[in-house]
């Protein structure tokens, strides 16, 4: 999905993820590791700022079983977030942003299994993730 968010006021590109999917999570952790310029900024998508932005911009928690990327006003799920967000990492990370060009119904299908699947291959929390004080200028 490609929407355009000109509604919402963020300035910093920021992931709303699932704040109890153990995948999700460690996820965040890795971006937050490799992306140096630390422009990324995140939000669980339980958390009352993701609640409002999604309802800005029309999306609803059913929908959800996606990261969702909001950059530039524009706003980005499934594969097309997650190649998205990799143009923010250091390399070798980066290089995964060209994975782009692949069929997005391909790279659409692979993420949709991932996303069914992982509650029961990766856990999940009760809670969402607490960041680490160095972290905390980085969540909303």
């Amino acid at each position: 999905m490609h929407k355009n968010a000109s509604n919402t006021k963020i300035t910093n590109p920021v992931v709303l993820f699932d704040g109890v999917c153990n995948l999700c999570n460690t996820s965040v952790r890795f971006l937050l590791a490799y992306n140096r310029k630390e422009n990324l900024h995140f939000a669980p998508l339980q958390s009352e700022y993701a609640q409002q932005h999604l309802k800005a911009l029309n999306l609803h928690n059913e929908d959800f079983r996606t990261v969702v990327f909001i950059e530039n006003g524009l706003v980005f799920t499934k594969s097309t977030a997650a190649f998205e967000i990799t143009k923010h990492l250091i390399y070798p990370w980066k290089i995964i942003y060209h994975f782009r060009f692949i069929p997005r119904k391909l790279t659409n299908w692979v993420y949709e299994i991932i996303s069914i699947n992982r509650y029961k291959v990766f856990g999940r929390k009760k809670d969402c993730m607490i960041p680490k004080p160095e972290w905390q200028n980085r969540f909303h």
